[in-house]
């Protein structure tokens, strides 16, 4: 198992063992970001949140946090910053460039949650109020879509072949294999290469990966299902204790 902490990659290139660059978050969004900035367009709020919630499917998934609009600003979008976490160093450098409304993956409002607004979230509402600044949410919709999703991304990124999903219903995750089979430490040297950062590795499975299974997040809980299927290595972003022991 391999668990890769979650990042926006930068377009450096990799070696020849992984595919070529692709761009890590779904193009529609990033395409209507760059004409908003280019054309100096307009678009009003519900608009683009009923765009981008038929795109994705949002209706589809039981989620736990809603999705769409979390927070409301001004009506009318001409500025998108996209990010994956709603932070307020995310929130400050948004207000920075005039954003009219902020993009995530991560928002709030997350089930289980403390529901008051105190400290952190206070902090980062505030900010949104003050500022007319609307917050856009999609979280599992994002992970799970088979062309602009976060997983069918990584896949891309990668070079991995999708071949089918996995992980509930409708699947989060993927499963497929890579592109050139290749040892599990030259995989988690490509991953380190694309994705900036160490995975976590735990080389209970076979020295050369073939098949394997993905998923974006925390989904470790996924390893029983993953190993169920007979893959030959599982990717994920997060790990517990108890997908060691």
């Amino acid at each position: 198992m391999i668990v890769a902490p979650a990042m926006m990659p930068t377009t450096t290139a990799c070696s020849k063992k992984c595919s070529s660059f692709r761009v890590f978050m779904p193009y529609t969004l990033l395409q209507i970001r760059v004409e908003m900035e280019r054309k100096r367009l307009m678009v009003h709020r519900q608009e683009l949140v009923s765009y981008i919630d038929e795109l994705l499917d949002a209706e589809a998934y039981q989620d736990s946090c809603p999705n769409g609009l979390q927070v409301e600003g001004r009506a009318e979008i001409g500025r998108l910053v996209t990010g994956v976490t709603a932070s307020l160093a995310l929130l400050e450098q948004a207000l920075e460039r005039d954003a009219d409304a902020i993009l995530v993956h991560h928002g709030y409002f997350w089930k289980g949650e403390e529901p008051r607004i105190v400290g952190m979230k206070q902090r980062r509402l505030k900010q949104l109020l003050a500022a007319d600044v609307s917050l856009l949410v999609w979280h599992l919709p994002l992970d799970a879509h088979p062309v602009y999703g976060n997983n069918a991304q990584l896949a891309k990124l990668l070079g991995l072949l999708p071949e089918g999903g996995f992980a509930g219903v409708p699947a989060i995750g993927m499963v497929g294999r890579l592109n050139t089979p290749m040892s599990a430490e030259s995989f988690a040297e490509c991953i380190t290469e694309r994705l900036h950062r160490t995975p976590f590795y735990i080389p209970a499975g076979p020295k050369t990966i073939t098949t394997i299974a993905w998923c974006s997040g925390a989904a470790q809980s996924w390893l029983g299902q993953a190993a169920d299927m007979g893959v030959d290595a599982y990717l994920t972003g997060e790990v517990s204790e108890p997908t060691v022991h």
